[in-house]
């Protein structure tokens, strides 16, 4: 089957499905699809996505490929990075049989990924996984030692204003199943009103189910325009030497340091700065969405250790609430056995009513008239 559509692209996977409209054409550079990416472009409706890099090299089996094409997306693998210099965004593309044409001139080509495929090269992939267990492991023993100051060694916190001594606070990171564990959390968010911290993205996360996130944290590069605009405080994560790319564009949108945006300089991850910052700023509860906790999550994040985040579970292991998954151990219903006694409760007032007040029967007389006149009874 042919497609055609315009062509959206970007070497940043995260940022091009912001953009996306249902129908275009995705081309993007990522090097084995994670999960998140999959999902977020299944999303997006897109019925074709173009990678110019392997979607699955061989190092770990990721999941992302067997998503999109489960979703019945064509997924045209590994078609060279030069599509990108000959392409425009906006421009009107055709793909047919795994050739990419603008107007009558061929662009690209590449293979269609089947499921088939995919799920060789996956059960292909899984045979790497004990050596790049091994490496894994190695790296996070290396670094543990340079990185035991997040445990040991006097942390300095950004001095914020919202206040978190004795409260819940409620950290929001764009992981596995992250939209679904928030909206399950709703009635939990209602009651105790917890502090909310976006971790880049899962500040959008929030915005999407209609809250406010109180602060921020993070590399300033998956969050939108409209989250930093949103009146949250903002702390940018900083290299060790106090450098923080992310402030040059906060201060382009006039919300940077002349702004009170704070940089936050620290040898872990963005998530691990919003733990932190939770305990260390005293909350009674910290409670987790969407974070990163198991091998094949750091595999996706391009991840060869986990020291920071290893020492930061262990500090602030007694507070912390990881609510990943709660969406399968809870779903709000009701049930017909639960509406039918309320039922006959609205109906047994509505007699009473009737029977105890002419006016109530004098209008329910004319509605039952009004009625008769419109059907013709």
């Amino acid at each position: 089957m042919d497609y055609s559509g315009v062509a959206r692209l970007d070497k940043r996977t995260k940022d091009l499905t912001k953009r996306l409209n249902a129908g275009d054409i995705a081309i993007i550079d990522h090097r084995d699809i994670d999960r998140v990416s999959g999902e977020a472009l299944v999303e997006a409706g897109v019925p074709v996505v173009i990678n110019a890099s392997p979607s699955i090299s061989g190092t770990y089996p990721n999941i992302g490929p067997a998503i999109l094409v489960r979703k019945d997306v064509v997924l045209i693998d590994n078609v060279g990075p030069e599509i990108f210099s000959k392409i425009k965004e906006g421009t009107e593309v055709t793909v047919s049989e795994g050739k990419v044409y603008a107007g009558d001139q061929l662009i690209a080509s590449g293979e269609i990924l089947s499921i088939e495929a995919i799920d060789s090269m996956r059960e292909a992939a899984r045979e790497n996984t004990g050596q790049l267990l091994d490496e894994f492991a190695r790296n996070t023993i290396e670094y543990l030692e340079d990185e035991k100051d997040l445990i040991t060694g006097d942390l300095w916190v950004p001095d914020v204003k919202t206040k978190m001594w004795g409260r819940h606070v409620l950290v929001v990171v764009r992981g596995y199943h992250y939209k679904e564990d928030l909206i399950t959390l709703m009635p939990y968010i209602r009651e105790m009103k917890p502090v909310l911290i976006g971790v880049d993205g899962g500040a959008d996360a929030l915005l999407e189910a209609k809250l406010i996130p109180d602060i921020i944290v993070g590399d300033m590069d998956s969050v939108s325009d409209e989250a930093l605009l949103c009146g949250a405080e903002l702390i940018v994560h900083a290299y060790e030497d106090g450098y923080a790319p992310g402030m040059a564009r906060l201060d382009e949108l006039g919300v940077g340091t002349d702004a009170g945006a704070i940089t936050w300089p620290l040898r872990a991850t963005s998530e691990d700065l919003a733990l932190l910052l939770g305990w260390e700023l005293g909350a009674r509860i910290i409670v987790a969405v969407g974070t990163h906790t198991n091998l094949f999550e750091y595999f996706d994040k391009g991840r060869k250790g986990m020291a920071s985040s290893f020492l930061v579970r262990l500090k602030v292991g007694s507070r912390l609430l990881d609510a990943k998954g709660v969406n399968y151990l809870y779903r709000s219903s009701v049930s017909a056995t639960q509406i039918f006694p309320l039922l006959l409760a609205a109906i047994g007032v509505i007699a009473v009513l009737l029977y105890i007040s002419p006016a109530a029967r004098t209008l329910f007389e004319l509605i039952l008239l009004r009625i008769r006149f419109t059907f013709g009874f």
